[in-house]
């Protein structure tokens, strides 16, 4: 029991410590990954994956994935320097880039290194829709995701390997590890991821926003992304993103907070969805 308490309080101490507090959630957030290590091995990866992967230049859907990404990021900094948090942005080198890919998605490396894949391009279906997965991926290089998810890993196989010590009996030792590698899934890292997604849906609805975007029409976008599923999901529990329903609903509810904060930067206007 004294092993198990002290097993407690390390934790509990090396948590605290290593806590940050992010300029856009308000929230303290792990950080035992520094982003001074963190970013060039993104960087170096996200270089490589260009390599591997035909990228898309000189067409007009490469130039507005750029357009917008450079529209985002300037939305993020104005927001940041009006509250007080000048020089958040310095170690981040924005990158944007359209990939020939039929899947249907979108991602950011931490530092803000980010792909589009040209499946995705028929269901944003215009302008404003990739404003909208942009602000929800450049949202997850602001939040700092990447380095929140690397922290929590090494927490969830710090607490297996000391379960593992301080259990000496094989058998049990063997019920413990299907347990936890269940449980903390279940319960620790799912939840974990969807809240993540959660943080990136409301912050990428302000900066689309603020970039002059309707926010009113994130959540358009993902009822096409609902369509485009044919309802084939695992139950939101099970799932590292929330429901496409708690979505749809989350934007729905939150697009005239986003509208009163672009607002305040003088954009009570927004530009036409520009199909393409």
């Amino acid at each position: 029991m004294k092993f198990k308490n002290t097993i407690v309080a390390c934790g509990t101490l090396i948590v605290f410590l290593s806590c940050a507090t992010n300029p856009f959630t308000g929230n303290k957030t792990l950080a035992f990954v520094s982003n001074d290590s963190l970013f060039p091995s993104a960087f170096a990866q996200y270089d490589q994956f260009l390599t591997e992967n035909k990228v898309v230049t000189g067409t007009s859907d490469a130039d507005m994935i750029k357009r917008v990404g450079q529209r985002i990021a300037v939305a993020a900094e104005r927001w940041l320097n009006a509250n007080g948090h000048q020089g958040y942005l310095d170690d981040y080198k924005w990158e944007y880039n359209l990939v020939e890919d039929k899947t249907v998605n979108a991602w950011c490396m931490p530092g803000g290194k980010i792909v589009f894949y040209t499946g995705i391009l028929p269901i944003a279906q215009n302008e404003t829709g990739i404003a909208a997965i942009m602000g929800h991926e450049v949202a997850h290089a602001l939040a700092n995701h990447g380095q929140q998810r690397m922290s929590a890993a090494y927490i969830q196989q710090g607490l297996a390997i000391a379960g593992n010590v301080a259990i000496k009996d094989e058998q049990t030792r063997g019920i413990f590890n299907q347990s936890y590698g269940i449980g903390s899934n279940v319960l620790g890292m799912l939840p974990f991821s969807r809240s993540h997604e959660t943080q990136a849906d409301e912050i990428g609805l302000t900066l689309m926003a603020i970039a002059g975007y309707n926010p009113d029409e994130a959540a358009e976008l993902w009822k096409r992304m609902k369509a485009n599923s044919g309802g084939q999901a695992p139950p939101e529990f099970l799932s590292t993103h929330p429901s496409n329903d708690t979505r749809i609903s989350n934007l729905q509810s939150w697009a005239p907070k986003a509208k009163a904060e672009a607002k305040k930067f003088g954009i009570t206007s927004f530009r036409p969805l520009g199909e393409f």
